[in-house]
């Protein structure tokens, strides 16, 4: 008959011993920013090669409306609407479009358990996502740019105002892309408010606001993009009014703000389900 040490039993010495150091080899969970730029970069890899054409489209798109509307617009403050709201429609195809049948098709297949398993913030996964998306719209935007500054005659010594209208109109319209893709029942519910997202993108943010009525307006102004889409119009004067220009990004980045956590406590929405 042997004896048993008493520091092996349960509650002895040795158990808990082991028990701490099988605790301790247990990760941490993940900090924000390094799982955010890992999600970033795994969604940036995956997403490249099927975005891609898709951008292509976008790109085309913003261009034949620059072109049907020259025949509308000579030039002046119309011009310089429909330039900057056809640079930022590329931004709400893809930042607003592309990631609500993302999400939502995510959702549908069971890919936010797959998320759910890993030790990232719910915020990493949708900024990670919502950055990668949003990466594939700087050519587009600054092609499409460049193009309507040629076709209506429109300075270009201002287009560096792009490296800010660009990552907080993507913020602004990705958040709302996303809660869109996370929240709609269905995957064919979240394309359909993407496509009416983006729509309204478009004739809110392309049309001259001069020429639409009071309540198209309001409307207009309540679209994230259109602070974009106002901030980038203003620096084509000659003598843009900059404090004006910050406020509209200023507002343009709170709204994004706002989105992305509205995105981000519906992903923890969708994943708790």
């Amino acid at each position: 008959m042997s004896v048993v040490p008493a520091e092996v039993l349960p509650g002895g010495a040795l158990a808990v011993e082991e028990t701490d150091r099988g605790a301790a080899e247990l990760g941490p969970r993940a900090r924000l920013w390094p799982a955010l730029v890992a999600v970033y970069r795994a969604q940036l890899s995956r997403a490249r090669v099927a975005r891609i054409p898709l951008l292509f489209v976008a790109t085309f798109q913003s261009v034949g409306i620059m072109i049907l509307m020259r025949g509308v617009v000579d030039g002046g403050s119309e011009a310089q609407a429909v330039v900057a709201g056809s640079a930022v429609l590329v931004v709400a195809f893809v930042a607003l479009n592309l990631l609500a049948q993302y999400f939502g098709q995510l959702r549908a297949s069971g890919g936010l358990d797959h998320y759910a398993t890993l030790p990232v913030p719910p915020a990493a996964v949708v900024l990670g996502a919502a950055g990668a998306y949003a990466s594939f719209t700087v050519p587009g935007t600054v092609v499409t740019a460049l193009f309507g500054c040629v076709l209506f005659g429109l300075p270009m010594a201002h287009l560096w105002v792009l490296v800010a209208v660009i990552p907080l109109a993507g913020a602004a319209l990705a958040g709302l892309g996303a809660a869109f893709g996370l929240l709609a029942p269905r995957p064919e519910l979240a394309t359909v408010l993407g496509q009416l997202g983006m729509s309204a993108a478009l004739l809110l943010g392309v049309l001259p606001a001069d020429r639409m009525p009071e309540g198209v307006r309001f409307l207009r102004d309540l679209l994230p993009s259109t602070y974009g889409v106002e901030a980038f119009a203003r620096t084509f004067g000659p003598h843009p009014d900059w404090a004006f220009v910050l406020g509209d990004l200023a507002v343009c980045g709170a709204v994004g703000i706002v989105s992305l956590g509205i995105a981000t406590w519906a992903y923890r929405r969708a994943a708790v389900r």
